[in-house]
């Protein structure tokens, strides 16, 4: 279970990742707008600084959650998984943030939070 828990916070880190990309890099586009539901093109403007901060808070998460998994597969299994449990279990706490923040965003809550859910579960199982 534990091998299941460390391929699901990969996953949550790729997602992360992929949310860095969007909010630090392509945060005014047209595209990447629309995923947000920024309408206009100022409003994208005027947030993009906090935005900019926001995505490198992801890319940050998802830097422990490898690390963590790194560290499991070279031997390293106490720092590994604390590093997993605290990087997925801050990804959930967000997501969870996200929706009880405003119920609409429910839908982006569980693409960011449902992968560190399961890895929390998994590797809590798998080093029982």
């Amino acid at each position: 279970m534990l091998i299941t828990g460390l391929v699901l916070a990969a996953l949550a880190a790729a997602v992360h990742v992929f949310i860095f990309v969007l909010e630090s890099l392509r945060w005014t586009q047209p595209a990447t707008r629309r995923i947000f539901g920024v309408r206009r093109e100022e409003d994208a403007e005027t947030m993009r600084q906090l935005a900019f901060n926001q995505g490198f808070y992801n890319l940050f998460l998802a830097v422990a959650a490898l690390l963590g998994v790194v560290l499991v597969t070279v031997g390293r299994s106490t720092a590994g998984v604390t590093l997993v449990l605290a990087s997925t279990g801050m990804m959930l706490a967000a997501a969870l943030v996200l929706v009880l923040a405003d119920r609409a965003k429910l839908r982006a809550a569980a693409v960011q939070g449902i992968a560190p859910l399961l890895a929390v579960l998994a590797v809590v199982i798998g080093i029982a």
